[in-house]
């Protein structure tokens, strides 16, 4: 099996591995860095449970290998937090406005509502469910999750706080 060397930060520290060509981005992620927030779900890209940031992009782990991520800034759920532990203004509006459920796929909801709101700061909510349209969730119905992403994007208009 083929290995290359891999350098990377991830949620700001930086990485060197060694890993196998063909080790997608949410193994390496889960189980070479412990980061086991980047939730596997369809593992075709499709549901959008293991979205990170790349470059500060949204992207979809599954997708990626992890050589295909050498120099990449990576962000993932366990990042999005400030260092002190205070939640984002996406993970506070998640909690505050009950957009999630069972869990599974709010992570990959915040991190793109993450990105979505850096791109669009004052979204209607028609905008925010086609920006989330690339996530599912199987338990909410989706109304606290756009209530939440409408509530993060009023709060980061006030205090200008998203990561």
């Amino acid at each position: 099996m083929t290995e290359m060397e891999i350098r990377l930060r991830v949620n700001g520290a930086a990485r060197r591995d060694r890993v196998p060509a063909r080790l997608t981005l949410a193994d390496y992620l889960r189980e070479r860095c412990g980061l086991t927030g980047t939730h596997l779900g369809c593992e075709h890209g499709a549901c959008g449970a293991c979205t990170i940031l790349m470059d500060g992009e949204a992207v979809r782990a599954c997708l990626i290998f992890a050589v295909q991520a050498d120099g990449a800034e990576l962000t993932t759920i366990e990042g999005i937090a400030a260092p002190d532990g205070t939640l984002s203004p996406v993970q506070q509006a998640f909690r505050d406005h009950h957009g999630l459920q069972c869990g599974f796929c709010t992570p990959g909801f915040v991190v793109s509502a993450t990105a979505f709101l850096r791109e669009h700061p004052d979204p209607t909510d028609s905008e925010i469910r086609e920006g989330l349209s690339g996530n599912l969730c199987r338990c909410t119905g989706y109304q606290g999750i756009v209530c939440a992403v409408r509530a993060a994007a009023a709060t980061s208009a006030e205090s200008k706080d998203l990561p």
